[in-house]
Order: C-alpha cells, then sequence, then structure tokens
C-alpha cells in the first residue's frame, strides 16, 4: 500500500531526544523549545514565536488574545478543519462563515465586507493547502472596519505571501506540527505574535495563568497567578523532535516541492482535456507542497477515483465536510451569503499520497492509476 501520509522523520530525532532526556529537563521550555522558537522568529521575521501543544491551542490561545465577548462574530470560510471554528467558540462568539473561491479552495475575500456587521471582531484566513489568502484585500478590509486578523497558517509553514511568511501577516498566526505536517512533533504548534502588546498576556496564557517566564528572565522576584491561563507548553521531547526536521527545512520543502511539481506536469494533459482540474497558485504566493489534490467531476467520479486508487493499493483522501453542514456549524454559527462552491468544490477534491521520502517509483505508480482510471472512462 502506498500511504497518503508518512510522518516526516529525518533520522536525527532519536538523538536530539536523547539530548532533551539527558538534560534533565523534559518538561516545556528547555533548550529545544527555546531554538525552535528563534527559528521561527529568525527565519520567518516573526516578532515573537511561541511553541503550543497543538495547532488547535495556538488557534485557542490567539481567538483568547482577541479578548471576544458573547455574541461577538468572527468572519471564517466554512471550509476547514473544526479548530479553525472551536477555539472561537471557546472564545464565546458566534461563527459567521463565507463561501470560498474554486480556485484556491481559500475564503474568497469578496465575501468578506458584506458578512461584517456592528458585532464582527476578527477574519480568520485560512490558507488551504499552504496557498495564501488574498492578504492584502483582507487586512485592507481588517483595517478599515477595526477588526483583528488571526491566520489559520497550519499548512503555510514555509509558505509566503507577496515575500512575507504565512502567520506573520495578520494580527496573530497558528502553525501546525501535527504529524500530517510537513514539518511534526506529533502533536504540536506554534502562535506567532506580530502585535508585541500581545506578547505579556500570551506568555501569562501559556503557563497556566502564572508570569512564569517573567520570573525566569529575571523581571521579577518570584511568580505567581496573574490571569486566566491554561497549559498550553508542550514537552521539551517533542520540541527535540521537531528540531531534527527545522534544521532540514529546505531539504524536506524542497523534497515536496520536487514531488508535486511531478504530479503538476504529469497530469498536465488530463486538465487540458477537461477530464480533471489543477490546484492553482496565484501570482506572489509561494506554496511549500503541503498537498497535491485534483479535482474530479463530481461526488460520483472521486468516490470512483478512490476505489479505483485503493484497488491499486494507493491511498487517496478527500478533505473537509463543511463546517456550516455539521450539527455543531449550525449550532454556533451561520452561512452568510450564497454557497455557491464550498460544497460543490469540496465534494470534487482528492488528495493523491504526498509526504517528505516519496519515491519516485511510488509516484508514478499513483500518476499511472489516476491516468487509468480517466483513459477507461
Amino acid at each position: 500500500m502506498i500511504p497518503f501520509n508518512v510522518p516526516p522523520c529525518t533520522g536525527d530525532e532519536l538523538e536530539y531526544i536523547r539530548q532533551a532526556i539527558s538534560s534533565h529537563k523534559i518538561c516545556g521550555d528547555g533548550e529545544f523549545t527555546k531554538k525552535c522558537s528563534r527559528w521561527m522568529e529568525d527565519r520567518f521575521h516573526a516578532q515573537k514565536a511561541l511553541l503550543t501543544t497543538s495547532g488547535t491551542t495556538a488557534l485557542d490561545m490567539a481567538a483568547l488574545l482577541c479578548e471576544l465577548e458573547p455574541g461577538d462574530e468572527v468572519i471564517l470560510p466554512s471550509f476547514t478543519f473544526s479548530s479553525t471554528a472551536t477555539a472561537f467558540v471557546l472564545a464565546g462568539a458566534k461563527l459567521v462563515f463565507v463561501d470560498i473561491r474554486p480556485d484556491t479552495m481559500n475564503i474568497d475575500e469578496t465575501k468578506i465586507e458584506a458578512a461584517i456587521t456592528p458585532r464582527t471582531r476578527v477574519i480568520v484566513p485560512v490558507h488551504y493547502a499552504g496557498v495564501a489568502c488574498e492578504m492584502d484585500t483582507i487586512m485592507d478590509i481588517a483595517r478599515r472596519h477595526g477588526l483583528k486578523v488571526v491566520e489559520d497558517a497550519a499548512q503555510g509553514v514555509m509558505s509566503t505571501y507577496k515575500g512575507r511568511a504565512l502567520g506573520t501577516i495578520g494580527d496573530m498566526g497558528c502553525f501546525s506540527f501535527h504529524e500530517t505536517k510537513n514539518y511534526s512533533m506529533g502533536e504540536g504548534g506554534a502562535l506567532l505574535i506580530n502585535n508585541p502588546q500581545y506578547n505579556e498576556r500570551a506568555e501569562i496564557l501559556r503557563e497556566k495563568g502564572t508570569n512564569r517566564s517573567k520570573f525566569f528572565r529575571g523581571q521579577v522576584d518570584k511568580y505567581t497567578w496573574v490571569d486566566f491561563g491554561d497549559s498550553y507548553l508542550p514537552s521539551e521531547l517533542n520540541a527535540a523532535y521537531l528540531w531534527a526536521q527545522l534544521l532540514r527545512a529546505d531539504e524536506i520543502n524542497n523534497d515536496r516541492l520536487h514531488s508535486w511539481n511531478e504530479y503538476w506536469e504529469a497530469f498536465q494533459p488530463l486538465a487540458r482535456s477537461g477530464a480533471l482540474e489543477l490546484p492553482t497558485v496565484p501570482e506572489g504566493c509561494v506554496h511549500n507542497a503541503h498537498m497535491f489534490y485534483i479535482k474530479a467531476k463530481d461526488l460520483a467520479e472521486r468516490t470512483a477515483l478512490i476505489n479505483h486508487l485503493k484497488s491499486r493499493d494507493i491511498l487517496a483522501v478527500f478533505h473537509y465536510v463543511p463546517l456550516h453542514s455539521a450539527p455543531a456549524g449550525q449550532r454556533f454559527g451561520r452561512f452568510e451569503g450564497e454557497d455557491l462552491y464550498t460544497t460543490s468544490q469540496s465534494d470534487r477534491l482528492l488528495r493523491l499520497p504526498l509526504y517528505f521520502g516519496l519515491t519516485r517509483e511510488d509516484r508514478q505508480a499513483v500518476i499511472n492509476a489516476v491516468r487509468e482510471f480517466y483513459h477507461e472512462r
């Protein structure tokens, strides 16, 4: 079986985990946590980066830092993972879903302004497949209406928009280092803070409501409970695993891009004939090959293609069921405007195997199986 995903591993992870154990510091904020945070700050020109226990808890922290009140509204796409929504539900907000663009599967920036009400507080662009949303337009809307922007860049590590790293454009950005992402610590994430006014509160939130971080920097002579908080700090063992991959981030990125580009070239004839659709990467966007998807004609064809690939020992999968159609989405939010593309496009999308170390032979097997399916039809 050719799997859909294999968690990244460079071969150095066990050595760094051994070093963490030998240091007798395996809870959070040891040397590996600090190295990972500094790496992100330096590489992405982020004002501050904080490792978290997951991409979800990075979003939780961002939502809490927005200081939402009951009845406040947050605008986001329905085509996203539940974490994007639950973070803001946890903070007490009402969700307002808007339609997506069919070319990138990202939030349609032209639909955002019509969804703004006097209760709107935050816009949450989700950079699907590591391809940037139209951030200039989104930031302009946010500035004109006095709104915060929280980037869900869970899939966007190493991607850029007009030269700027995803996650560093809005007020805050959130990364995921889940095992399905380009860089992994098993379960983990990071909160990027682009406005320094959030720094101190973020540290307090992350450290169970205490000013422990200030104590360790020598800024206070003892630490105490000062505000609401939770435990968002990952283990040093997880950070050590991630560190091995950050040191080889470009190698991993280039390897994935090679696979992505080979798929792209191989499927051009099918795309030109109208048999399927390929991803769109707008001008000014540099993606990270987080995933390679194709779009079948409809749900029935996608199902048949999944089954065909499975019969060839290839695991390919669909993605999100739109949140506004889910029970929790109907309970906690509403869809603003018409659902022109969210449901119809999500029914067509199929993700092919793509991971660090995917062999040429396995890529070719996937390509041959997809070609075979369409030639038979």
